[in-house]
């Protein structure tokens, strides 16, 4: 039997592929190696109700995509850690900081560089990078290397690292200037990061609740515990090759694998020019932790639980009440996986919550691990660009090959639940489209 179209992937973007093609009247069956679906969003209720998220969480207002569907599926949106009161906490090598920690001299300073970045951010398109008439020197400089030339004084330099190990998605030193302004491009450049544009909003039920409404209304449309070896296309057909040896039979495919999985798969009938992109793609190596509490141990000190530090966790924020997330970042992921034991793990967690929120925060009733980072189905969190990564992924990043078609948080400028959303409903579009041509010019034959 023979499928309109294989759908490799029940993240986000396979999910939403796979819906849309579904409501369109294609028949499409869903293929997932792990027994669940939601790729990198997952999440679980504990006893007392409460829902605490294990991957991607966070959206904000130009995240219409990822907005839009979660109001096609009936869920609730609401303000995220951005509306807490309270002042941010920094864990610097020499102590901890509540509130700000550069002098007035070198707040200045960084608002000047800002503003310097968002202009320069503002010449570049986030949909053809490439087409910048500086695109190659851009890529080839680092963030880090643009702040120093541009006069940034070393504490602005710091900031914006610590910045990044809090996001766990490269540090300033080893990430592609020109795709940190194409990434506050697609937000508009009003800043650095705007926390608001880009986190200030969640999914009450919570964000997998999204894969989860999406994966009921294919029932039956979805195989679980079915990894994918091979893949062959041509125009006349394609072939799915499963690990176990199954082959399945469609007109088209569409690919929402991360890109580390992907490259344990082989592709036959691929332009070579749309593997080498896809090859050339990388993930940061990143975990996420959280930590659950009674109540907001943070707020008994004056914080907002929004944290970041240069020791094990990047960055702390609220997922809501008595619930604390963090991110171990690439640069420190080495020291999560050395743990001998996830007691020795939990005890080093809790001296660094101790030391940003009090004695409160070093005795969670429980803390949860999930290390996205050696995830066999995953390799990784978010997509991270080296310098020289933009130019060498090329103009094929997110591009189709018809009746082979991409999507996931990878193939959009920035990565996010925003991007698998998007690129996920752009290739059902971009299917549907050749499919209705392809069935229009046998018409006419």
């Amino acid at each position: 039997m023979s499928r309109d179209v294989l759908v490799l992937g029940a993240g986000l973007a396979g999910l939403s592929a796979a819906r849309d093609l579904a409501r369109a009247g294609a028949d499409v069956l869903v293929l997932e190696a792990r027994d669940r679906v939601g790729g990198r969003v997952e999440q679980l209720d504990l006893r007392d109700g409460r829902r605490v998220q294990l991957g991607g969480e966070l959206t904000g207002r130009f995240q219409r995509a990822y907005l839009g569907l979660a109001g096609e599926l009936g869920l609730t949106v609401e303000p995220s850690y951005v509306a807490e009161p309270g002042e941010h906490t920094t864990l610097l090598a020499e102590g901890v900081r509540r509130g700000e920690w550069l002098t007035p001299a070198e707040r200045a300073e960084a608002d000047r560089i800002e503003g310097e970045f968002c202009a320069l951010a503002r010449t570049v398109d986030p949909a053809d990078p490439w087409a910048h008439s500086d695109a190659a020197r851009l890529d080839r400089v680092s963030v880090a290397d643009w702040l120093r030339a541009n006069g940034a004084p070393p504490a602005v330099v710091r900031e914006r690292a610590l910045f990044h190990l809090g996001l766990a998605a490269g540090g300033v030193e080893g990430t592609s200037l020109l795709s940190e302004l194409r990434k506050v491009a697609a937000e508009g450049a009003t800043g650095f990061y705007d926390a608001e544009a880009w986190e200030g909003l969640r999914v009450a039920e919570g964000s997998a609740t999204v894969a989860l409404r999406m994966a009921d209304e294919l029932e039956g449309r979805i195989r679980l515990e079915a990894p994918v070896a091979r893949v062959d296309v041509a125009p006349a057909g394609c072939a799915v090759t499963l690990a176990d040896g199954e082959r399945l039979r469609g007109e088209a495919v569409v690919c929402a694998l991360p890109v580390g999985p992907l490259r344990a798969v082989e592709i036959r009938g691929v332009p070579d020019a749309k593997l080498r992109s896809l090859g050339r793609q990388r993930h940061a190596l990143a975990a996420k932790v959280v930590a659950t509490f009674r109540d907001s141990v943070w707020s008994h000190v004056g914080a907002d639980g929004v944290a970041y530090g240069e020791g094990l966790l990047g960055s702390t924020w609220p997922q809501g009440p008595g619930l604390l997330s963090m991110l171990v970042a690439p640069e420190r992921i080495g020291l999560l996986l050395a743990a001998p034991s996830d007691v020795a793990l939990g005890a080093d967690v809790a001296a660094e919550l101790r030391a940003l929120y009090g004695e409160a925060a070093a005795t969670p009733d429980a803390m949860l691990v999930r290390r996205w980072a050696t995830d066999p189905w995953t390799l990784g969190y978010v997509t991270h660009w080296r310098p020289g990564d933009v130019m060498a992924v090329g103009p094929q990043h997110g591009a189709h090959a018809p009746p082979f078609y991409v999507c996931g948080s990878d193939q959009w400028v920035a990565g996010y639940m925003e991007g698998a959303v998007r690129t996920g409903r752009a290739a059902a579009a971009a299917a549907l489209s050749e499919r209705g041509a392809a069935a229009g010019a046998a018409s006419a034959g």
